[in-house]
């Protein structure tokens, strides 16, 4: 900003006239001589010579106010200030009112910075003489120095009301806006200059911050670069960059910015708040500790040095640091709620539930109402197996908002819950809350399996049978699903179903290995059917009806009417469920059309009804193998050796060395490949597997 220190020669001149017209009238014609020669003296730059004369024709005068102000003005233009003072005092002192000696006075005192003392002056002159406008420049130029800036912006604009098109005045007007942080008139003072003369424009820097400051942020930096490319040391208009590059997402140029100033000014510490930030925004979290750090000890009471800090160890889970610095904070504003949430979010994400719930409290008793922390009460709630109170938590939010989030949490809340209580026994408030569950869209095999153990607890046991098949459905690789479910059909079944093999043998759908090797030749298998008694209660016609369902869906499955021949089967099974064969049926046709996960399914039920069926486990040993689950094909095809060793000629050696040898297990391959040869009499396949040892070993 300018600031004027001469009087202006307007001014001076104009007090000449005025006083000297009325003054001159009483000099004699002696002293009037002498002033003339004065007058010549200083002409000629005589100034010393001017001043004798002058002293000489007041000593004549005996004191005439036109003497004293002339002798005051070249007192001025030698600097000696004080007998300018003087002098200028002596011709108050004859006339008080003259409101031009009062504004030469100031202009003294403001060119030696006594701003207090000229703005006495100026207002004195003001006082004495309103309708002399220019004076409003003077005293708003020394309130700016005095940084009373909103009397300044008064007496500027008052000034401008007058004489509008004053630059300086303008330029003064428009940095009085800009100190106070009135952005938006500070950004429409320097619009004004910039239009009238933007060839001319030399506030680029202040532009550009008024602007940054009102989000005008890509402005700004037009403007703040051209401030740089102006005076490359302006580290102000660098730092004002680094800020627009920073909200412009440009890190890597903000960066470069503050490394400019903090490389010149390295003890510059109000800025590294701002640099942090930046650094922790790039993932350079190193680094912005270390800056934050040094902004904490520049400046200890700052909070946000701390709460930013704490931000950074959060974010990289270092929950513990994160929180002994939001203590920090806290203790510096108690009642800071934003730092309480942040400190309860480290507790919850330490699952140091106890600690989460007690700042969750205290918010909850200033907030009552805000959604997001009653969301994370719940969930601590629901993390510490408080179920039911979780569950309250849940329906109140669900009531206000309808989010998918929350219902999921409800619902796997409600799953948890139920499981409790049938394991306490309750078993109709539990199927009502698995219930629930379900018609809120849960869907996972968990919430049947949990219905299965209520309804079994209930002995309604085709309730259970039915929720144990959904279970098993939705989760075939949840083997404790089939373990129940095994049990459950055995204790149901143990008093009247007698499993025994007829040793008859049917055509049923071959099953390649789909994990065989290319030299491995593909050999359909020859099933083994192990046909359990049917249940004693099941009528004679009701058998008859089976049999008729099953030769049908035989036919359809030879015509390749596979969806026919399935709901044949099942038709068959809702007479006799427990028939072992049929679900295998069922499997190897859903292997068929290509739907493995149906086939696993099936063969599990299967197994379930009769755990010793060989041709049960080896077929789900090759779904298994199919979908690529190496360890359960392994584990399937062990069973069977378990119960028949010699299973198809020794096939299941095979299976399970080729299971084996895919699984990287190169010795056990070996060693089942060598177990195959023993058993089979396959001499085409067993050259080829003597040629894959070969290579294993």
């Amino acid at each position: 900003m300018k600031i004027r220190t001469k009087l202006l020669t307007a001014v001076l001149v104009s007090g000449l006239c005025l006083t000297g017209l009325q003054a001159h009238a009483y000099m004699n014609p002696e002293a009037s001589v002498l002033y003339q020669q004065a007058c010549s003296a200083e002409h000629q730059q005589d100034l010393k010579g001017a001043i004798e004369k002058l002293e000489q024709a007041i000593k004549v005068s005996g004191g005439d106010t036109m003497l004293y102000t002339k002798l005051a003005g070249i007192y001025s233009e030698i600097d000696e200030y004080d007998k300018a003072l003087e002098n200028y005092n002596k011709v108050i002192e004859i006339n008080p009112d003259d409101a031009f000696i009062y504004i030469s006075i100031g202009s003294i005192y403001e060119s030696q910075n006594k701003y207090k003392d000229a703005l006495n002056a100026y207002t004195k002159a003001l006082d004495i003489f309103p309708e002399y406008k220019y004076n409003y420049f003077n005293i708003g130029n020394v309130q700016y120095q005095l940084k009373n800036y909103k009397e300044a912006i008064k007496n500027y604009e008052s000034f401008l009301d007058t004489y509008s098109g004053h630059s300086e005045a303008r330029e003064n007007l428009a940095s009085s806006y800009l100190a106070i942080k009135d952005y938006e008139k500070a950004r429409a003072e320097f619009k004004k200059i910039y239009d009238k003369n933007p060839n001319g424009f030399k506030y680029y820097y202040q532009y550009g911050i008024a602007m940054l400051n009102l989000n005008e942020t890509e402005d700004a930096v037009k403007f703040l670069e051209k401030a740089i490319e102006i005076d490359p040391d302006n580290d102000s208009a660098h730092l004002g960059l680094a800020q627009g590059y920073q909200e412009l997402g440009k890190k890597d140029m903000s960066y470069e910015q503050y490394q400019i100033v903090l490389k010149r000014m390295p003890n510059l510490n109000t800025v590294r708040l701002d640099y942090a930030n930046l650094l922790a925004d790039m993932d350079k979290n190193t680094e912005a500790i270390e800056q934050y750090n040094m902004y904490i000890k520049a400046f200890p009471n700052d909070i946000k040095g701390y709460s930013n800090l704490a931000d950074v160890y959060k974010n990289v889970k270092n929950y513990d640091k994160a929180i002994e610095n939001y203590l920090v904070a806290l203790k510096k504003d108690s009642d800071n709620i934003d730092l309480k949430k942040d400190i309860a979010n480290c507790y919850h994400n330490k699952k140091d539930y106890d600690n989460a719930l007690k700042y969750y409290d205290e918010i909850l008793k200033v907030q009552p109402d805000d959604f997001n922390v009653r969301f994370n009460y719940a969930l601590a709630l629901h993390a510490m197996e408080r179920y039911d109170e979780a569950i309250a938590i849940y329906r109140n939010l669900l009531s206000e908002r309808n989010e998918k989030t929350i219902i999921n949490n409800l619902n796997n809340a409600l799953v948890s819950r139920a499981h409790e209580l049938v394991k306490d026994g309750e078993s109709e408030d539990a199927i009502a809350m698995f219930k629930e569950a379900i018609k809120g869209g849960y869907s996972d095999g968990y919430v049947y399996y949990g219905l299965a153990k209520a309804y079994s607890a209930k002995g309604n046991n085709t309730k259970a049978a039915e929720n144990y098949e959904k279970a098993i459905a939705l989760d075939p690789d949840k083997t404790q699903y089939s373990a129940d479910y095994s049990e459950f059909i055995s204790s149901v079944y143990k008093t009247n179903v007698e499993v025994k093999s007829t040793g008859s043998k049917e055509e049923l759908p071959s099953i390649n290995l789909s994990v065989s090797t290319p030299e491995t030749k593909e050999k359909p298998k020859e099933q083994k059917v192990s046909q359990p008694k049917p249940a004693e209660k099941t009528s004679d016609t009701a058998k008859k009806k089976s049999q008729d369902f099953i030769a049908e869906g035989d036919k359809n499955y030879k015509n390749n009417k596979y969806d026919a021949a399935i709901k044949n089967y099942q038709d068959s099974l809702q007479l006799i469920p427990e028939d072992a064969e049929t679900l295998l049926k069922i499997g190897s046709i859903y292997q068929v059309k290509g739907d493995t996960t149906k086939a696993v399914n099936f063969y599990q039920k299967a197994i379930i009804v009769n755990p010793d069926y060989t041709d049960g486990w080896f077929n789900l040993g090759l779904a298994y193998a199919k979908e690529n689950n190496l360890i359960e094909s392994q584990k399937s095809f062990e069973k069977v050796i378990e119960l028949d060793g010699n299973y198809n000629s020794g096939y299941a050696y095979y299976a399970l060395a080729i299971a084996m040898e895919n699984q990287g297990k190169k010795s056990e391959a070996v060693k089942n490949y060598k177990s195959f040869i023993k058993h089979s009499q396959d001499k085409e396949l067993i050259n080829s597997v003597q040629d894959k040892i070969k290579q294993l070993q």
